[in-house]
C-alpha cells in the first residue's frame, strides 16, 4: 500500500533521486526523462478524459491507459536484475496486445484516410493529438535509456538495464491514441485535412 504522509523529503536537493531499487542517481539520468515524459503523457491523456467530452466507451479505454502509464512509469525506475526479493511489476507483451486489439477495434468504423489530417476537430481530438505527441517523446526518451543502459539484467541496485517492452508499449499507444481522435470526430465533421499550401493556389509547374 502507498502510504504518502509527506509531500517534500529533501533529499533530492543535491540533484540526485531515488530509482524504483532505491538506488540514487543524478535527477539528468535518462532513466528518470524517461518515466518523466511517461508522467506528463498520463497527464495528457487525463486532460482528454476530464475535459474531451468523449465517449464513455472511448473514455473506460482510456482510464485503462493511465493506469498502465503509471505502471510503465514504475517499470522504467526499476533497472533490471537477475533476481528480486520483491519481484517489480513490469509490462508485459499481453498489454500491447490489447492496445492493438483496441486500434483494429476503433479503426473498423474509420473511413480509409487518403490524406493527412491536423489536430483538431472537436475538443476530445484536439486533446488526443496533443497526447500522442507527448506518448511519441516518451517513446524516444525511452529508447535513449534503453541505448544509454542496454536490455540486460543486472547484479546490483542501479546496474541493470531497460525493459524495452516499455518502448514497444509507448509506441503502440500514440497509434491508439491516434485513432481514437479520429474517432472523437465522428459525427461531428470527421477528420480535418491537411491542404498542402495552407489553402493557398498552388504556383503551375514549368
Amino acid at each position: 500500500m502507498v502510504n504518502l504522509t509527506r509531500i517534500y523529503t529533501r533529499t533530492g536537493d543535491d540533484g540526485t533521486t531515488a530509482l524504483g531499487d532505491m538506488s540514487r542517481t543524478r535527477k539528468t539520468d535518462a532513466r528518470l526523462a524517461a518515466y518523466a515524459d511517461v508522467n506528463e503523457a498520463n497527464a495528457a491523456v487525463g486532460v482528454a478524459v476530464a475535459c474531451g467530452d468523449l465517449p464513455d466507451e472511448v473514455r473506460a479505454v482510456l482510464v485503462r491507459v493511465q493506469n498502465d502509464l503509471f505502471d510503465v512509469g514504475a517499470d522504467l525506475s526499476t533497472p533490471l536484475q537477475e533476481s528480486y526479493e520483491y519481484p517489480p511489476l513490469r509490462v508485459k507483451d499481453e498489454w500491447v496486445a490489447e492496445l492493438e486489439a483496441d486500434c483494429d477495434r476503433y479503426l473498423e468504423s474509420l473511413e480509409k484516410l487518403r490524406s493527412f489530417i491536423l489536430p483538431g476537430g472537436t475538443p476530445g481530438s484536439a486533446y488526443l493529438h496533443l497526447a500522442l505527441t507527448v506518448v511519441r517523446r516518451a517513446e524516444r526518451s525511452t529508447w535513449a535509456a534503453i541505448e544509454t543502459y542496454g536490455t540486460e539484467p543486472g547484479t546490483a541496485r542501479g546496474e541493470g538495464g531497460v525493459n524495452p517492452t516499455t518502448a514497444t508499449y509507448l509506441n503502440r499507444l500514440s497509434d491508439l491514441l491516434f485513432v481514437l481522435a479520429r474517432t472523437a470526430n465522428v459525427g461531428a465533421g470527421g477528420d480535418v485535412l491537411w491542404a498542402p499550401g495552407g489553402g493557398r493556389e498552388q504556383a503551375p509547374q514549368r
